[in-house]
């Protein structure tokens, strides 16, 4: 594996995302000076918060898996979990969803193996449940076979694949089991019910993709999902962040918020500094960018870097991006206010409505360029954190209220150009509509159901800088996956390199911490689980800032450290 060229003592890393925050825990684990630069004014990216009349909640993602590669983070500065102030405590769910048809079926999703098979041939039948346990050892085997070389590894090229006898080994491995073939049909070979099949396929909207289009390989996402567990942290998602954030400061790193990257110093191919929206500079031996890639490529190239996507004769090769999402963040009324939820089926943290027309659905928000509509029968995720944590509910003067979101994935603004600040409010209306007819009675009324008081649309998502304003970055085709993806270290740069849902591994909770600490090795080489005890941390932030005019930004919106599904 290449790792920078030159001196690496003092780090900028731009970005307070959980990428971003990773790669500074593991580089200061490795003894480095660090300074991360954050555009907002609290840490988080994706996974940061939003404010309502007596409530903060979340404003991103809402499914965590994997909270091992937490504790992997901390560990690398001698934390845990428990020594975090508030100490970090997390929930499994349990379901993890609940599974709602438009047939009127109801499925609990369970990560439980007992619990998931008995749920299965309740619902299904026996036949299915044996299908469901062929299928969950084949997910478990895939993932066990692609994770340490597919998920876990940057690539220097497409020959990192068959460069010594263990790569070629778990390519052989990996192919074996199908992972080259399509989720889709995999999960067909065990499973015969469609409405079952959903339940492990739906997945692949993470990679921005139909099942049917979606390489096996993907598999690992449900396995996450339905395998490995679904945890929720008290206090909500945000307190990740908050967690991994007090971390860097306990260790000796520095955190700058309201500090937005204005523009990037490069000579002689090296970063040598980034001067930030408050006019200071932060020199440094090497950068870590975690940005969405197109503030990203704005940034690099304003500075003289080389167009990552060149191609011959002044061509540049096209991102295919994910689809797109509209959510919508509000309350429902809670307690002795008389919540019309109490109508509802059994409450859930996570509830996946799916519609009836599900191949139409994928082609519908997956179209080319131009040819995308929005969802004609739609399939939406609740998420109502405050049935985990009732903590998090709103004090207002009519009584509590309970918050919930509602997720209805949509086509990107290149495959539907919509007017969304015209169309959000009206489409936001046509959703509740539509969770009303099917059973969410009284949902669609703010003063008895949801008070709707975000409404986030692809719009909102471009003006934050995401590519074709998708939450969900670059879709993981063939040419957009493992060695194909955006590498993560910077071509024509010899000190700078990438993390975060643009470059490897991808999109998600997981691979957004998984792509801090490679873009750590990236820097300090081989592994970066060095481990460290902050009773003993010296301040090593490394900020060294000068002041200098500031210049006008690079590309209009721009966010740091957004890199969570």
């Amino acid at each position: 594996m290449r790792t920078v060229v030159g001196p690496s003592t003092r780090i900028v890393v731009v970005g307070a995302g959980l990428s971003g925050l990773c790669a500074a825990l593991h580089l200061l684990g490795a003894g480095r000076q660090v300074t991360v630069l954050e555009r907002d004014a609290a840490p988080g990216g994706r996974m940061g918060v939003l404010d309502g009349p007596g409530y903060r909640a979340d404003s991103g993602a809402t499914v965590l898996t994997m909270p091992e590669l937490i504790d992997d983070a901390l560990a690398a500065v001698g934390m845990t979990r428990a020594d975090a102030s508030p100490p970090l405590r997390l929930t499994r769910l349990t379901p993890a969803y609940r599974a709602r048809f438009t047939d009127g079926t109801v499925f609990d999703v369970h990560s439980d193996p007992e619990a998931m098979t008995e749920e299965v041939a309740r619902v299904f039948g026996a036949a299915e449940a044996e299908g469901y346990l062929r299928l969950r050892a084949w997910l478990e085997r895939m993932f066990t076979a692609e994770f340490d070389r597919f998920l876990d590894s940057s690539f220097d090229s497409p020959l990192d694949l068959v460069g010594s006898p263990g790569a070629l080994a778990d390519l052989a491995r990996v192919t074996a089991l199908g992972g080259f073939g399509r989720l889709g049909p995999r999960v067909a070979r065990h499973i015969r019910d469609p409405r079952l099949r959903r339940v492990f396929t739906f997945q692949s909207l993470y990679a921005g993709l139909a099942p049917r289009q979606a390489l096996a390989v993907y598999g690992a996402i449900p396995h996450m999902d339905t395998s490995l567990g679904v945890y929720f942290p008290q206090g909500g998602m945000h307190a990740v962040s908050r967690t991994l954030a007090d971390a860097v400061i306990r260790a000796g790193g520095a955190i700058e918020y309201c500090a937005q990257a204005r523009s990037v110093d490069i000579a002689d191919g090296r970063a040598h500094a980034v001067l930030t929206s408050d006019g200071r500079i932060h020199d440094c031996d090497a950068l870590v960018m975690t940005p969405d890639l197109p503030v990203t490529d704005a940034l690099l190239a304003s500075a003289g870097a080389p167009r990552h996507h060149a191609l011959a004769g002044g061509r540049f090769r096209r991102t295919r991006w994910s689809p797109s999402a509209v959510v919508l963040h509000g309350t429902i009324p809670r307690g002795t206010a008389g919540p019309v939820a109490d109508a509802w089926d059994r409450p859930h943290h996570h509830t996946i409505d799916f519609g009836g027309a599900w191949e139409e659905t994928f082609a519908q928000i997956c179209a080319r360029p131009g040819r995308g509509s929005l969802m004609a029968d739609p399939s939406f995720l609740l998420t109502r954190p405050g049935l985990t944590d009732p903590g998090l509910d709103a004090e207002t003067a009519a009584g509590p209220r309970e918050l919930m979101s509602v997720l209805a994935p949509c086509p990107n603004l290149h495959s539907a150009p919509l007017p969304w600040d015209e169309l959000g409010p009206s489409y936001a209306g046509d959703i509740l509509a539509v969770l009303e007819r099917r059973g969410y009675t009284g949902i669609s009324d703010p003063a008895r159901g949801l008070r709707v008081d975000h409404v986030f649309t692809p719009a909102t998502w471009a003006a934050q800088g995401m590519g074709a304003g998708s939450p969900f970055s670059a879709a993981h085709t063939f040419r957009q996956t493992g060695p194909f993806r955006r590498p993560n270290l910077v071509r024509g740069l010899e000190n700078t390199v990438l993390a975060g849902c643009g470059t490897n591994p991808g999109v998600g909770v997981p691979t957004a911490l998984i792509s801090g600490r490679l873009a750590a090795e990236r820097i300090i080489g081989g592994s970066s689980r060095r481990r460290m005890h902050p009773e003993g941390a010296e301040d090593r932030s490394g900020n060294v800032s000068r002041s200098r005019p500031s210049a006008p930004d690079p590309a209009p919106g721009g966010t740091q450290g957004a890199d969570q599904r």
